[in-house]
């Protein structure tokens, strides 16, 4: 039967030729090719030609054409079958579709690309198997509702979010789009998900353990400026988790006989005021939470703390080398690229609720000498030899 499809994908014609002069050639009725086609087993009985008989070669030259004529519509409707099946397991499947939706990056940014080379390590070529829609906020949460429309209506089949506050809105739009948090603070703590082994609803991703690294970063400033007494905190009052962060710092200063003050800052134009709070508290360094609003803005908080003599300790590893002093948390490339996983697993099948929300896994620690210099501050060495990128 393949010999037979691929003559009839080579030329249908000749595959009806080569069918019907097989036939003729049939060893059991050698002269089957003399006879009249088409005399019917009716027309036999009244022609005068053609007197019925038992064994009449015109009755058996009728009964076997028809045989042929059917044999050969079948054959060529298999191979017909065969040919359109080879075509359409030839035509590309359509990309799916991935929107990502960031709150602080921007799709330049080296962290963010690391999704892309996730999304290559599990064997995806952009523009062949995936089409990447990318909606950056810059920092402005109140620009996150109509991106996330606009991932809604263009039906993308995932959605990957940087932000609690992306997330939320996100989920405020869709219930039945899959949504992969690549970077978020406490997702059980901010009602994003049940829990961390079985997420449920149309929500799963990675967890940036916030909680337990607010103190240690607390006691990396205590470490590299043992002096230290007075730190300032930077948080955003309209982030979630922020309450969260102020009652675990408060509950570490103690042991570190270091005294808080809390300054709010809600959009940039407060920059200016929040800083001279800061000042009035006689802060001698700054603990700025992470946030989207404050990394998109990282350069402008770096240049107020250097003007206010003040070092801050930031999450995120860009913070410094936008001129910020130094930076502790998870490695937000690594999540981005761990957040591909996720993706790969529901365009194949899975079921966000189903996947367990993982936990960060590699850490980075980043100081910037210049800024140091700059502030009259000597880094411990016991710093530098931990530091997994140090600005010279």
């Amino acid at each position: 039967m393949r010999v037979a499809s691929d003559l009839f994908r080579a030329s249908p014609a000749a595959f009806s030729r080569a069918t019907l002069q097989a036939a003729q050639d049939c060893p059991r009725y050698p002269g089957l090719g003399n006879y009249k086609l088409g005399v019917t087993e009716s027309e036999a009985a009244v022609s005068p030609a053609h007197p019925v008989r038992t064994g009449d070669p015109v009755i058996q030259h009728n009964y076997r054409w028809r045989f042929v004529y059917q044999v050969a519509a079948l054959a060529a409707a298999f191979g017909l079958l065969g040919l359109m099946t080879a075509v359409y397991a030839q035509q590309p499947a359509s990309p799916r579709r991935i929107g990502i939706l960031l709150m602080a990056s921007s799709p330049e940014q080296k962290d963010a690309q690391e999704f892309r080379q996730g999304l290559r390590d599990a064997g995806y070529s952009e523009g062949r198997d995936v089409v990447i829609d990318w909606r950056p906020a810059y920092g402005d949460y109140s620009r996150l509702p109509q991106l996330v429309a606009d991932l809604v209506q263009t039906k993308v089949d995932v959605i990957v979010v940087e932000s609690t506050p992306a997330t939320q809105t996100t989920m405020r739009a869709t219930s039945t789009i899959p949504v992969v948090m690549a970077i978020v603070a406490d997702p059980v703590g901010s009602g994003l998900v049940a829990n961390l082994a079985r997420p449920g609803g149309n929500v799963t991703g990675l967890s940036l353990l916030t909680v337990e690294l607010s103190p240690k970063r607390l006691q990396l400033l205590k470490e590299t400026v043992p002096r230290l007494r007075r730190v300032a905190v930077l948080w955003n009052p309209d982030t979630p988790y922020h309450p969260k962060v102020i009652q675990d710092l408060k509950a570490a200063a103690p042991s570190l006989s270091i005294e808080l003050s809390f300054v709010g800052a809600t959009a940039p134009a407060q920059f200016g005021s929040a800083f001279s709070k800061i000042r009035a508290a006689h802060a001698q360094a700054l603990y700025v939470i992470e946030d989207g609003l404050f990394f998109a803005h990282a350069a402008t908080i770096n240049e107020l703390a250097l003007k206010a003599g003040l070092p801050a300790i930031s999450a995120l590893r860009r913070v410094v080398g936008e001129g910020g002093f130094m930076s502790y948390g998870p490695s937000y490339g690594d999540l981005f690229r761990r957040s591909a996983g996720y993706v790969d697993k529901i365009l194949k099948g899975a079921k966000p609720g189903d996947l367990p929300v993982q936990q960060p896994t590699k850490f980075d620690l980043a100081v910037n000498l210049k800024t140091a210099n700059a502030l009259g501050l000597t880094i411990p060495p016991s710093i530098l030899q931990r530091a997994d990128e140090v600005i010279r």
